[in-house]
């Protein structure tokens, strides 16, 4: 099958991600002994237990749900009357705030916290972070898609300095577009939500499969649309549309005249012949009049599979060499398209109707290197939307970014709010992306 033209993302240099970083956290000393950080700073020695209840589980409704509406009712109702309390202040300076921590900071945390439920005032009554409050930092980061740590980096910091009455326009804007999917969305579909870089399945308005997603940059937007996931291509090519060959494959040229043989990227004439990279003039356009395909492999910038969804955008759903982003709090990293986390667990839903299609012929396809289309039958509606805040069943809030500023709010109050404008770990993410090689 000849490969769509798109407008999908550049593959980013591979990097340890947040994903491991969060594995690297301090151990808490054993009740009766100290404990260090790495950082030399000494831990508590004191043991607190945390409490399980501030746990967030993993919901089994769908995000596109009469339920999910029903619970965002409820979280407007319930942020309407944070607001009407005073909502809550800032926390100046809390940046790096942890296991250990005390002061000031640590007091203006736990009641932020107490605010939102992430915390409950009847414990944790001490000076301290303790574990009491880490588990209600952990909480939050939960409800707002960022990796949870349990140590206020500038990211969580940002999130939890959003005013009150922010969140409840934020829930207000959100809540007609969750009404605008009430209707029956058939029994088997796929949502992805852009600016919570996540898809999931779902089957009998009941979550299947949840995948971690890398959508599109800033300036190069994933769409919102309706469509139908139609097939699956194994092991595919990567044809170069000609957007990233103006944007990024000239200028990588430009860099490195080796750039294209290393990513083993071919070079092919209107004719279809084969021409050398070193016969186009890379300090000019020229290059837009040829295709640049790259074959498969498993470092092809669509990884294994590719997924074909009908649209007017030249976008689909793909997997990546490149899993580092996956561990990533911002992941708005592609120029359009979405790349899958276990990417394999979601064709098998796809396909897990078709006879002969289950997760071990799966594997052994792609294991093979065979270049190979399956249809997809019946094909599978899919739903590309952009719902920044809702509430759970479970009675979880959640928020993220407005990433696109969709919302509806004005230049000045998106200024007032931190989490609207990216915070400068994520620009620094972003700029680390732009400067990557291309994956599709």
């Amino acid at each position: 099958m000849f490969a769509i033209p798109s407008i999908c993302a550049r593959r980013p240099g591979k990097s340890l991600g947040a994903g491991l970083a969060a594995s690297l956290l301090f151990a808490v000393a054993p009740t009766g002994g100290p404990a260090w950080a790495f950082d030399g700073q000494a831990e508590w020695a004191q043991h607190y237990d945390s409490d399980a209840r501030l746990s967030v589980t993993r919901s089994t409704t769908p995000l596109l749900s009469p339920r999910t509406l029903a619970a965002t009712e409820q979280a407007i109702e319930d942020y309407r009357r944070i607001v009407g309390t005073g909502g809550w202040g800032r926390i100046p300076g809390g940046a790096g705030l942890k296991l250990g921590a005390g002061g000031a900071a640590v007091a203006a945390l736990r009641k932020r916290l107490v605010v939102t439920g992430d915390l409950d005032s009847a414990i944790s009554t001490s000076g301290v972070f303790d574990s009491y409050i880490e588990a209600g930092v952990r909480r939050f980061q939960a409800r707002h898609g960022l990796i949870e740590t349990g140590v206020v980096n500038q990211a969580t910091l940002d999130a939890m300095n959003v005013p009150a009455d922010y969140r409840l326009r934020q829930l207000e804007t959100n809540i007609v577009r969750l009404r605008s999917f009430s209707a029956n969305l058939g029994d088997r579909f796929v949502t992805a939500n852009i600016p919570a870089a996540l898809v999931e399945t779902v089957e009998n308005d009941m979550v299947a499969t949840r995948h971690i997603a890398g959508v599109g940059k800033i300036d190069r937007q994933s769409p919102v649309m309706q469509t139908r996931a139609l097939d699956v291509d194994f092991n595919p090519y990567w044809t170069v549309p000609a957007s990233i060959i103006r944007k990024d494959l000239i200028p990588k040229m430009q860099q490195d005249a080796n750039y294209l043989r290393d990513n083993k990227i071919h070079v092919f004439d209107k004719n279809n012949q084969e021409v050398p990279p070193e016969s186009i003039n890379w300090h000019s356009m020229d290059a837009t009049n040829y295709r640049f395909r790259e074959e498969p492999s498993t470092e092809n910038s669509l990884g294994v599979v590719r997924i074909n969804i009908n649209n007017p955008y030249g976008v689909y759903m793909h997997d990546t060499p490149a899993k580092g982003v996956f561990g990533d709090d911002f992941r708005f990293v592609s120029s359009g398209c979405m790349r899958m986390q276990n990417v394999r667990d979601y064709v098998a839903w796809l396909l897990k109707n078709q006879p002969g299609w289950d997760r071990d012929r799966i594997d052994a396809v792609i294991a093979s290197g065979e270049r190979l289309d399956v249809k997809i039958e019946p094909p599978v509606n899919v739903y590309w939307v952009y719902i920044t805040a809702w509430g759970t069943p479970e009675g979880v809030v959640q928020f993220r970014e407005d990433i696109y500023q969709r919302d509806g709010f004005s230049p000045n109050e998106a200024r007032a709010a931190s989490f609207q404008q990216p915070s400068a770990a994520v620009r620094q993410q972003a700029d680390r992306f732009d400067a990557a090689p291309d994956e599709r």
